[in-house]
C-alpha cells in the first residue's frame, strides 16, 4: 500500500496499544521521580565543583557521549518537520496552510517542554528530567502510524513537549559536572555537535529513507533512537548539589570518586551586588531576545527551505542532498567555535555567530537567477546552518554559565523556550497563508538578528576561565 495510511480505521490492536501507552507513560514517570523532594534556595551557590586540575576521564567521556546522543535526538525532531510536510500534504490531500498546523503544534509543544523540563530539572533533578522526557519521546513516535491528520497533531504536540526539554537540561548538567578548565569548550563542542548532528541526521534520513518508505518513517525512527538513549541512561549522573540536598550520600561519594567533584567554599558577593543584579536582568533580556531572533531564522526560514527548493525546481532527493552537504560543511566550524569560546572570548564568540548568520541572510537576498548556481546556493545555506547552529550552540552554554544553581534549569529553559517561540509565531503566519520564501524571510529577519548582536555586546559578560561559584556570586 506504499505506506499510505490515510483513511484507514484503527483496529482493536492499535486502540489497545495506544491505551497501554497512556497507562505506561504516567507509571514510568511516577517510578522515575525521587521519593523525597527538597527545593533549591534561590540564593544557593554551587557547593560542589571539580578543581581546575581535574583531568577528563572515562566517566566524563561517557557523559559526553550519551548527552550528545540526547541532543542529536532532540534536534532531529523539529529539523524533520520541513522534510515531512511535502509528503504529508500530498497524502492527506490538504492545503499547505492547513499542513502548517503540524509545525505550529509541534513547535508549541517544544516551547512548553522547554519551560516544563527546565522547571522539573530544578525541582526533581537533572537526570530525572532527561529520563522522563526520553520516555515520553519514545512513546509519541507512534504519531508516524496515525491515519488521521488530527491524531498527528495531538501526538506531535506531545512529541514536541518531550523533545523540547532536552536542550536546557543537558547544558545545565554539563555545566555542573565538568571541571572549570574544560567546561567552556565541552559545552560548546557537545552542544554544537548535537545540533549539527541532529540536522544532519534529519536531512540524511530524509534523503535515504523517505523516497523508499515515505514521510512516516521520519517519525517512526524516534522510537529506536529513544530506546538507545534509555539504554545509555546509566552513564547520566545527577547534579551533585541536588544529591547533597536529597541526602543521597552514597551517590554523592560516587560522584566525587568518578568526576573529582569536591565541596568548595562559596565566593562572597561583591560590594556592588545591586548593580550586578540590575545588569543581570539586562542580560536575561538580551539572551531572550537573541534566542527569539535565532528562532525566527531557524524555524521561519530553514524549516521551509526544502519546500522552497522544490518550488524552485529541485527534486526532493536533490534538496535533501544539498542540505546534508551544507550540514557537513558546518561540522568543522563547531570545533572553531568551541576553541574561540574557551580560549578567546565567550561573549565575543556568541556575537560572532550572530554576525555569521547575518551574512547568510544577506546572501539569501541575492537574485533567484544568481542563487540557482548550486555551489553558491550551498554556500549561502551553509552560512545559515553554520551561523544558526553555532549561535544556539554558544547561546545555551553561555546561559547555563550565568545563572545560580537554584534557577539554572529554569533560566536555561526560558532561553531555550524563546529559541522555539519564534518558530511558533512564524507558523502562525503560515496558517493564514503567509508561508515565507527564502528571500522574503531573510529580508524580514535582518533587523531582529542585528539587534540581537547589539544587545549581547551591550549586556553580556565574559565567562571564560571563571568558576561557576564566582559567576553565581
Amino acid at each position: 500500500m506504499d505506506n499510505r495510511l490515510v483513511g484507514m480505521p484503527m483496529d482493536g490492536w492499535m486502540i489497545i496499544g495506544m491505551a497501554l501507552i497512556m497507562l505506561g507513560v504516567p507509571l514510568a514517570c511516577w517510578g522515575a521521580l525521587p521519593r523525597n523532594r527538597v527545593g533549591h534556595a534561590n540564593s544557593a551557590g554551587t557547593s560542589y565543583e571539580a578543581p581546575d586540575t581535574t583531568p577528563l576521564n572515562r566517566w566524563h567521556a561517557g557523559v559526553l557521549l550519551v548527552l550528545t546522543v540526547g541532543l542529536v535526538i532532540d534536534v532531529m525532531k523539529p529539523a524533520t518537520l520541513g522534510f515531512v510536510l511535502p509528503g504529508l500534504t500530498q497524502e492527506y490531500g490538504i492545503e499547505r496552510s492547513t499542513a502548517a498546523l503540524l509545525p505550529f503544534i509541534a513547535l508549541t509543544g517544544t516551547t512548553v517542554g522547554s519551560f516544563l523540563w527546565g522547571w522539573l530539572a530544578d525541582v526533581y533533578g537533572r537526570r530525572v528530567s532527561i529520563l522522563l522526557s526520553t520516555i515520553l519521546f519514545a512513546s509519541t513516535a507512534i504519531c508516524g502510524a496515525m491515519p488521521l491528520f488530527a491524531w498527528n497533531l495531538v501526538m506531535c504536540f506531545l512529541m514536541g513537549v518531550s523533545a523540547g526539554g532536552m536542550l536546557p537540561v543537558v547544558y545545565t548538567l554539563l555545566a555542573e559536572v565538568m571541571p572549570p578548565r574544560h567546561r567552556s569548550w565541552v559545552l560548546v563542542l557537545v552542544g554544537g555537535t548535537g545540533l549539527i548532528g541532529g540536522y544532519l541526521a534529519a536531512s540524511a534520513a530524509a534523503h535515504a529513507f523517505e523516497p523508499l518508505y515515505g514521510w512516516r518513517v521520519l517519525w517512526l525512527q524516534g522510537f529506536p533512537s529513544a530506546l538507545l538513549l534509555l539504554a545509555l541512561a546509566r552513564l547520566i549522573p545527577e547534579s551533585p548539589r541536588f544529591l547533597a540536598e536529597q541526602g543521597r550520600e552514597v551517590e554523592l561519594e560516587q560522584m566525587q570518586e568518578r568526576f573529582g567533584i569536591l565541596p568548595r567554599p562559596r565566593v562572597a558577593a561583591p560590594q556592588d551586588a545591586p548593580l550586578a543584579h540590575d545588569r543581570h536582568k539586562g542580560l536575561t533580556a538580551a539572551l531572550t531576545i537573541a534566542a527569539l531572533a535565532w528562532s525566527f531564522v531557524n524555524f521561519g526560514l530553514l524549516l521551509w527551505l526544502p519546500t522552497d527548493l522544490q518550488a524552485r525546481g529541485y527534486s526532493s532527493e536533490l534538496a535533501s542532498g544539498i542540505l546534508a552537504s551544507s550540514a557537513l560543511l558546518a561540522l568543522p566550524t563547531i570545533a572553531v567555535a568551541a576553541w574561540l569560546y574557551a580560549r578567546w572570548s565567550s561573549k565575543g564568540t556568541l556575537v560572532g555567530t550572530v554576525v555569521l548568520t547575518l551574512a547568510g541572510l544577506v546572501g539569501a537576498l541575492l537574485p533567484a537567477a544568481t542563487l540557482s548556481w548550486p555551489p553558491l546556493l550551498v554556500g549561502v545555506i551553509a552560512m545559515l546552518i553554520v551561523g544558526t547552529n553555532g549561535m544556539i550552540a554558544v547561546l545555551l552554554p553561555y546561559t547555563a554559565e550565568n545563572y545560580p544553581l537554584g534557577v539554572r534549569g529554569r533560566a536555561t529553559g526560558l532561553v531555550a523556550a524563546s529559541s522555539k517561540f519564534g518558530g511558533v509565531a512564524v507558523q502562525g503566519f503560515a496558517l493564514v497563508g503567509l508561508i515565507p520564501t527564502l528571500g522574503g524571510a531573510a529580508l524580514a529577519l535582518l533587523v531582529p538578528m542585528g539587534a540581537s548582536a547589539v544587545l549581547i555586546a551591550w549586556a553580556g559578560r565574559e565567562t571564560r576561565g571563571r568558576s561557576l561559584r564566582e559567576l553565581e556570586a
